[in-house]
């Protein structure tokens, strides 16, 4: 088991660069937050179409096939996003009632007719017949439930939920994992920081927050360094679990926990003793520029395509009912 190759959800990827890599973070930060937040008040179309959109941005984007194929990756979400489909296909939606048509399924509608009078002539007929409105009714027929075979049913509110809900579930986490993955650390607080610039006047610490998120970042690596060598090392003793039992395993598990938290505040506070002995005491006036950001020609590309998918969201994207 190795944790820093299997690339676990949100880990950067550094090689190869694709052209994702290439674009500017802080046009990629407008994108994913369009994801995020064009889903409110869409309709299922839409819903369908970012997860289509996502999908076909990591396929044309040169990312190597072992990584999205991974299980904590596009596979695995989208396997997991089906099954939260089908789970929510087969729920009772939460009406609790009993639909019933409002017309009969059969209409029959009689037209009385006329008692003649002396002056009329029976045998000639001047009256047309009415059609009947069950052939009106037959071509535009309604029905909730869509399918219902022994205990399993889904009606129309059961799978705009389950539409819902496995969308939703594969959007947020797929697009700001490809974000993460795509994007170093360092690019995200450096973009980040040119994007709260404006919040200076407020006499916020944007340097400061972005330092800290900076370093919570480069501290995930680690965490999984720990998670790793702590799992070895267990592996490593054969230990019979069945033969210790419940209680035992808790205490080993225990003792893990506890001995992972003081390897992570050990290396915190090694870090933070390598920051402070390199002068590092004030992020203003010891600062690093990481990047220089210009936009090119690829990035004023993707923001015309912003602008045309937000016109498409409003145009096309919401939700009449």
């Amino acid at each position: 088991m190795d944790l820093l190759r299997s690339l676990p959800l949100g880990l950067y990827l550094e090689q190869p660069q694709t052209w994702l890599h290439k674009i500017d973070p802080r046009v990629k930060i407008f994108w994913l937050m369009s994801f995020l937040t064009t889903y409110t008040f869409a309709n299922n179309e839409w819903r369908l179409l970012l997860v289509v959109l996502l999908v076909l941005t990591t396929l044309l984007s040169g990312i190597p096939r072992r990584i999205w194929q991974q299980p904590q990756q596009m596979a695995g979400l989208l396997f997991l996003t089906f099954f939260v489909f089908v789970i929510g296909c087969f729920t009772p939606d939460g009406l609790g009632l009993h639909y019933q048509p409002r017309l009969p399924e059969y209409q029959v509608v009689t037209q009385s007719q006329p008692t003649p009078t002396p002056t009329q002539t029976p045998s000639i007929s001047t009256s047309t017949p009415t059609p009947t409105t069950s052939n009106q009714t037959s071509s535009k027929k309604y029905t909730y439930v869509l399918f219902e075979r022994g205990v399993f049913k889904v009606t129309r509110r059961s799978l705009d939920l389950a539409i819902r809900i496995s969308t939703i579930l594969f959007t947020v986490l797929y697009s700001s994992n490809l974000y993460l993955i795509t994007t170093a650390p360092e690019e995200i607080t450096a973009a980040l920081e040119d994007l709260m610039q404006p919040l200076k006047m407020f006499k916020l610490p944007i340097t400061e927050v972005t330092l800290t998120l900076t370093l919570s970042l480069r501290f995930i690596p680690l965490v999984l360094e720990e998670i790793q060598n702590l799992i070895r090392a267990i592996m490593t003793r054969a230990i019979n679990w069945k033969k210790i039992g419940f209680k035992g395993a808790a205490k080993i598990w225990l003792t893990v926990t506890e001995r992972l938290f003081d390897n992570l505040f050990l290396r915190a506070e090694q870090m933070a003793s390598a920051i402070t002995v390199r002068g590092f005491t004030s992020p203003n006036q010891h600062r690093v520029q990481w990047h220089d950001f210009k936009l090119k020609p690829r990035d004023w590309l993707a923001i015309m395509l912003l602008i045309l998918f937000w016109g498409a969201r409003i145009v096309y994207g919401n939700d009449v009912n």
